[in-house]
């Protein structure tokens, strides 16, 4: 059965979509974009000092809430389209993405111990089923993902 999703533009390279069953929400593109190419920046809009399941975490002890806000909707995935690059500010492309396609990053590529872990039904091939940040993931795992600074220092590599 397909469900028409509720779709609400929010930038000129993106629309967020509502899935009118569950009401959960994800952030899709409305252009092509390339391997390298950077999708945003981001700043903060508020700094926490410990997580919750909307923060991006940007240093040890620092996660954020996302400005533009919109960027809370990308979503995990196992198999990753985006990077948040939490030493420049900026959201990078990692592979090719067309047109409609669901904005995702890795989340253990920038959240070391989660607010909350979850179940994973990215349905990639490499899923890893359950999502609680990099500190529970093995290392050889996480060396197949592009990690942020804090996280590589943790992992001291």
């Amino acid at each position: 059965m397909k469900t028409n999703h509720k779709k609400n533009k929010v930038a000129s390279f993106a629309e967020v979509w509502e899935c009118p069953r569950t009401r959960n929400k994800s952030l899709h593109t409305t252009v092509d974009f390339f391997p390298g190419e950077v999708l945003s920046s981001f700043g903060a809009r508020e700094i926490l000092t410990k997580p919750n399941y909307l923060s991006v975490q940007t240093a040890e002890h620092q996660h954020i809430l996302l400005d533009p806000e919109f960027l809370q909707y990308i979503n995990h995935s196992c198999d990753p389209n985006l990077y948040f690059d939490t030493t420049n500010m900026i959201v990078t492309v990692l592979r090719k993405i067309e047109i409609g396609e669901e904005l995702t990053f890795f989340y253990p590529s920038t959240e070391w111990s989660m607010d909350r872990g979850f179940d994973c039904n990215c349905g990639s091939y490499n899923c890893l089923k359950i999502i609680q940040g990099a500190a529970e993931i093995p290392l050889d795992i996480l060396l197949k993902y592009e990690l942020s600074a804090h996280i590589q220092q943790k992992l001291d590599i």
